[in-house]
């Protein structure tokens, strides 16, 4: 057993893939303020400032390193759907994308809320939301990917929700506050090792 050393620009995770392979049964949608609005073609400003909101205290980056065409291209494809949970000033604090890649299945590609609304129940009915949606008819196999870069109740709330891990894998790559794609100040709890670029 040894230890493998990461540049100081970079990040490493482990990340959990988990299934759900029969279809969960019926239950009362969980009480919330919060609505869904979909978003049918997103407009990239838009999107990414949601995204930040939601994914930037996890690190999330890989939709910041789109430009628009590209962005546009993911999320506008006819097999992907992009969802806002929006409180009741209409601002948007949730983030739900889904996608068809195969009649048979769906993933969930980002399932999120703001920091503040943790712990007050709306995880598990954005959840309940997205599972209702993920199950067509046609579907056998909903899957989810964690990491342990993502808050630590995550990996429990998938399998609360009814998901199966069933594959680890280790990830590297570029620490998105030394690119500048989030600000130094982003997850804390998460130490930054590099100048971010373009400075001393």
């Amino acid at each position: 057993m040894g230890l493998t050393p990461v540049p100081g620009d970079q990040l490493a995770t482990v990340v959990t893939t988990l299934e759900m392979r029969e279809r969960p049964r019926a239950r009362p949608l969980p009480t919330s303020a919060l609505r869904l609005v979909r978003w049918a073609a997103p407009a990239p400003d838009a999107y990414r400032a949601l995204f930040r909101r939601v994914g930037g205290p996890w690190l999330w980056y890989s939709r910041l390193t789109l430009d628009d065409d590209a962005l546009v291209a993911v999320t506008h494809r006819a097999e992907t759907q992009v969802h806002a949970a929006v409180d009741r000033r209409g601002i948007e604090v949730g983030l739900l994308e889904l996608t068809h890649p195969a009649p048979d299945r769906c993933t969930l590609d980002y399932v999120g809320l703001v920091p503040e609304l943790t712990g007050q129940g709306h995880g598990g009915w954005l959840m309940t939301l997205a599972l209702q949606l993920a199950w067509r008819a046609e579907v056998r196999c909903v899957s989810v990917n964690t990491c342990t870069l993502d808050h630590p109740r995550a990996l429990g709330f998938y399998r609360h929700a009814g998901f199966v891990a069933v594959k680890r894998t280790i990830e590297t790559f570029p620490d998105p506050r030394a690119l500048g794609l989030l600000p130094e100040d982003a997850a804390p709890h998460i130490p930054l090792l590099a100048s971010p670029r373009g400075t001393a």
